[in-house]
């Protein structure tokens, strides 16, 4: 049985400042393991000896005879920093041996840190920095990372720090060097919101969090330059979207999310480019909010979203 508890000041949404307050506040609980009887019962009378009130609740099994089970719950509890610990040891006792279940309790309060890779392409990245800006995302911003300048003035507009490094031709090793640098222990997850280079499984392996894609849904149909020309030449009646979780196998990693809108044969290559690009930024915003939210679960090669 493993768990990881992750407990840090909380975060005021308004002034961005650490707070001393110790309201109640909520706390997402992630379980996973093998399916039996009393896993969700064990669970509460763990939370329900320390006074929290369980706010939602929700299960996923593939099979219920000893199959894969997967749980999130949030709960609210007065001075939860404090108690969080004592919740994790109660948690570990009672879901370690019979159970062997490993589970992640985190402070919802205190907001995941997310780097945004971005190339020339600035629809998802401002997408995204507008919605944090308006507090419609539960992550902090850390850093917008690019290998190119071209967004930098507006990226700083929204107070957000930005980095150029350069990545091309064959030899990427400098830049991937330059960009661990800057996001090891600053960040706990990386969006690629159109970023227009492929990440090695080297860089991948020693980064060490979660990295976030998203891509028009052409692939592999229409892989390469000019999707949307290439899609208008065969008809397509369907433009979309998908995100997913990076892996060293090139856009095969566990999906989050999809959508499409449809199309007909009135509509030109550019009006192609321009709903697909409405779909990413809403396709990549979910997917950031319920990862932001412990909503995801990974399992092998697909997901449970408890969206």
């Amino acid at each position: 049985m493993t768990s990881t508890l992750e407990v840090h000041k909380p975060v005021d949404a308004t002034t961005g400042t650490a707070t001393a307050r110790t309201a109640h506040r909520h706390a997402s609980l992630t379980v996973r393991g093998k399916d039996r009887p009393g896993i969700v019962a064990a669970v509460g009378a763990v939370l329900g000896e320390h006074g929290a009130n369980i706010v939602s609740l929700d299960q996923y099994s593939d099979n219920p005879q000893g199959g894969a089970f997967f749980q999130r719950t949030v709960f609210g509890l007065d001075h939860l920093g404090a108690a969080l610990p004592a919740i994790e040891d109660g948690l570990r006792q009672r879901l370690a041996g019979h159970f062997e279940l490993e589970f992640t309790l985190r402070d919802l309060s205190v907001p995941k840190r997310v780097a945004i890779f971005a190339s020339k392409s600035d629809h998802c990245l401002l997408d995204l920095l507008w919605r944090h800006r308006r507090g419609q995302l539960p992550v902090t911003v850390a850093m917008v990372i690019s290998n190119h300048p071209d967004t930098a003035e507006e990226v700083r507009s929204f107070g957000i720090p930005f980095f150029h490094v350069p990545s091309s031709g064959g030899d990427k090793s400098a830049a991937e060097a330059e960009q661990l640098r800057l996001l090891r222990g600053n960040v706990d997850f990386v969006v690629l919101a159109r970023y227009m280079q492929i990440l090695s499984a080297d860089f991948i392996e020693r980064l060490d969090v979660p990295i976030i894609n998203i891509h028009h849904s052409f692939l592999p149909a229409f892989i390469g330059a000019g999707p949307y020309a290439k899609a208008k030449e065969r008809g397509v009646k369907l433009v979309g979207a998908t995100a997913h979780y990076v892996t060293e196998n090139l856009d095969e990693g566990p999906i989050i999310e999809q959508d499409v809108v449809r199309v007909s044969h009135a509509d030109t290559a550019a009006d192609l480019q321009r709903r697909g690009a409405d779909v990413e930024r809403a396709v990549l915003t979910r997917a950031v909010q319920w990862h932001g939210e412990d909503r995801v679960l990974r399992h092998g090669n697909h997901t449970i979203v408890f969206a």
